[in-house]
């Protein structure tokens, strides 16, 4: 199958174009490198450097590589900024996102795989674990940005028969995640620990998230590629609080920096989880690196390969 990539150069949508490669797809990536890194790029992969927001050269990229389906990674990620800034998150994710749709579809598109999110879509939620049958309520620019597509994504298929799974991201962490240029505490964690400066915990540490590791989400996209419609949860269904995230880390490090704590970001919730139960049975898809076994792969990773700018 031939498929785009969009946000192949970044942490998780690299690792997904590998995937694909390796399963013997036929791969090109859509970056602007504003977060992703050349160096994640694969060489057997085609590479349009060109940004969401620029139609033209979204519309060359899909004229010329004429894909199938298109697997949609790249978005502005950040719900503090977009909290800040939601015009700035509109223009990217819903606006780049519908050049994307509009190209597509004049070129032959016929099926989308995309990132979207639990806990932002969900907001503060009644159950925990959260299905995906609970009521959306973002209280983020972010959150709304991505209940947006998923709405999109749905026209598309009612007016013009595309095919789509958007798949509902915990908090994924692992190798290749940029600190300086991608959200996910782990990664910023580990940055700071590394070079010696004292980690900041927003608020008092006390708010959990469901961390699933990488390579667990590439197997997701890898299922979805070909199976499954609509909306899935991809997490663990395993809540863990900042707290115990910064411990586990200092003890993989080694480190002994003191607890640290900073105003709440804004528009952040307090519990987030998911119930992948639905992945499981119609995608044949579940975690399978516990949170310990991640921790110690993504440390392993960041002092062998993370350079820090400073």
């Amino acid at each position: 199958m031939r498929v785009l990539v969009t946000g192949g150069a970044g942490f998780i949508g690299s690792q997904i174009a590998d995937a694909y490669l390796e399963a013997g797809h036929d791969v090109a990536v859509l970056d602007n490198l504003s977060t992703g890194l050349r160096e994640n790029l694969n060489q057997d992969a085609a590479f349009y450097d060109v940004d969401l927001t620029d139609q033209e050269g979204v519309i060359r990229a899909m004229s010329e590589f004429q894909p199938e389906a298109v697997n949609h990674q790249a978005a502005h990620l950040s719900v503090s900024e977009s909290v800040e800034h939601p015009q700035f998150t509109a223009k990217t994710n819903i606006l780049g996102f519908l050049n994307l749709m509009e190209a597509g579809r004049k070129h032959g598109l016929k099926r989308v795989v995309a990132a979207s999110t639990g806990g932002a879509l969900y907001g503060d939620t009644d159950v925990i674990p959260t299905p995906e049958t609970h009521p959306t309520r973002p209280v983020s620019p972010y959150g709304v940005s991505k209940l947006s597509m998923e709405q999109y994504l749905h026209y598309y298929n009612v007016g013009y028969g595309l095919e789509w799974v958007t798949l509902r991201y915990a908090n994924v962490y692992g190798p290749r995640q940029n600190p300086q240029g991608e959200t996910g505490v782990i990664a910023v964690f580990l940055d700071r620990m590394g070079t010696g400066k004292q980690p900041v915990i927003f608020g008092d540490g006390t708010q959990t998230r469901d961390y699933v590791y990488v390579d667990d989400v590439v197997q997701a996209n890898l299922a979805a590629l070909t199976n499954g419609r609509e909306a899935y949860n991809i997490g663990t269904g395993l809540e863990t609080d900042v707290n115990t995230v910064f411990e586990a880390l200092q003890q993989a490090m080694g480190t002994e920096f003191p607890e640290q704590h900073g105003d709440p970001r804004p528009g952040e919730q307090q519990r987030s989880c998911l119930d992948a139960s639905r992945a499981r049975s119609e995608l044949g898809w579940q975690p399978t690196v516990s949170f310990k076994e991640g921790v110690a792969q993504t440390v392993e990773w960041f002092r062998n390969h993370y350079q820090p700018d400073n």
